[in-house]
């Protein structure tokens, strides 16, 4: 037949009838993909690559770990084991200070937070039992290189 000079269909393998062992570890790898990727420490839920910390010097040598974090986007979204609203936060505030003895809570807001949402997350927490330790986060601002000649 002109249309298929070289007959290459005929000199095909049979399709295997049965299922081996690699098609398992490739569904295996699939499905661990999908948890690692789908997993809070690759990208926290709902915080686009919008989000930016505000910048202030000494941000980095004034680092210290904490036992709790939340993240507040500038729509006033706030984060913590999924999204919260303000009374939300407050009960979950409640639970992450019992846990700990000295409990420490990092709030990472984005750069356009009003103050007002600050404040109230803040008297929220330290009613809560934090206290004074409460961080909030910030990145250090870019270092620019002194000029030359």
């Amino acid at each position: 037949m002109i249309t298929r000079p070289l007959d290459l269909a005929s000199k095909l393998r049979v399709e295997p009838r049965s299922l081996d062992a690699l098609f398992y570890v490739n569904a295996g790898m699939l499905v661990l993909f999908f948890f690692v990727f789908g997993s809070r420490f690759v990208l926290a839920p709902g915080l686009g690559v919008d989000f930016e910390l505000p910048k202030l010097p000494g941000a980095v040598s004034n680092a210290v770990t904490t036992t709790s974090t939340i993240s507040v986007k500038n729509s006033g979204q706030i984060f913590a084991d999924g999204l919260l609203s303000l009374p939300q936060l407050r009960e979950w505030l409640k639970t992450e200070a019992k846990k700990n003895k000295h409990p420490s809570l990092l709030v990472r807001m984005s750069a356009g937070v009003p103050v007002s949402v600050q404040n109230e997350i803040v008297s929220a927490a330290r009613e809560a039992g934090f206290g004074s330790n409460i961080t909030l986060a910030a990145e250090e601002p870019a270092a620019y290189p002194a000029p030359g000649r």
